[in-house]
């Protein structure tokens, strides 16, 4: 890892390899025009697409920091856990990876079935060739329902029957974040708690903080003042790393930003790797 000095990172993005709409290069290209010189690509559950981004990084001139972000769930919500720095290609966190696809695909053909028997004409096939990458989940149903005229948007899919407590939705196969966490701190990564304001987890920062968590997505686009604020002040409290990132999908609509709408600077980019030379420090003396 080189030294960095004035950058500009957004640190939250996502390609086709998971629910995004660009391809690893496709999105590399944007951050560049976008004046961005660090890019943190951290699809759902998945490492696919991280050869790709990194070459398209060497030759952009744009420096891809490899991560991932990874589903849980907590008391009913939905907990994602963000890891940079990984060591992307290490056997323990491949092997999670694959559990987590076989869940994800386990899940999104129940829903499928469900919502055949709710009377919609769609099959696991259709979904399938929604599929860019290698995570299959939500986004690639209701990308069917809106291609077939079930609903007006990917939004109203979501909204209508997808979401939680709506008639087409599955819960996900559980994994705990302390779960999550350790498996990124097993591969060399620093763990971060993504997007707190969606899904308010604040009882639950001690104990993820004791099992390793080492930071915080502060700076998120659906966050207000109020929450930027109060989750600043967690990661004083706790000596956690603050981040930041639009989350970006390849759209931008009411639940997604564009790219670099969120972004951190040198000082936290620093910080950042910091903490992930001293988890691979740590790592070598186990």
């Amino acid at each position: 890892m080189d030294k960095i000095s004035m950058q500009l990172a957004d640190l939250h993005t996502h390609t086709t390899s998971s629910d995004g709409l660009l391809s690893p290069p496709e999105l590399i290209r944007l951050a560049k025009a976008k004046g961005l010189t660090t890019l943190g690509v951290t699809d759902h559950d998945t490492v696919a697409g991280l050869a790709e981004a990194l070459a398209a990084g060497s030759s952009y001139g744009v420096t891809v920091i490899p991560g991932v972000e990874l589903s849980t769930e907590w008391e009913d919500k939905e907990i994602h856990i963000l890891g940079y720095y990984l060591d992307w290609q290490k056997e323990n966190l491949l092997a999670f990876l694959e559990t987590m696809r076989q869940a994800r695909y386990r899940r999104t053909a129940r829903m499928v079935a469900r919502l055949q028997e709710l009377g919609y004409d769609i099959s696991m096939s259709e979904v399938e060739q929604e599929l860019r990458g290698e995570a299959v989940g939500r986004p690639h149903i209701a990308a069917v329902l809106v291609r077939k005229g079930y609903a007006p948007s990917v939004e109203a899919a979501f909204k209508t029957l997808l979401a939680r407590g709506r008639p087409a939705y599955v819960p996900r196969e559980k994994v705990e974040p302390g779960r999550a966490v350790e498996v990124i701190l097993k591969a060399g990564g620093v763990p971060v708690l993504a997007h707190p304001g969606l899904s308010p987890a604040d009882a639950l920062l001690p104990a993820l903080v004791d099992g390793g968590l080492q930071g915080i997505e502060a700076y998120y686009p659906l966050h207000d003042a109020a929450a930027t604020r109060r989750y600043l002040e967690f990661a004083s409290r706790y000596d956690l790393v603050v981040t930041g990132g639009s989350d970006f999908h390849g759209m931008v609509d009411n639940s997604h930003a564009d790219l670099g709408t969120c972004r951190v600077g040198t000082a936290e980019l620093e910080q950042l790797q910091r903490r992930a030379e001293k988890i691979k420090a740590q790592a070598t003396k186990v």
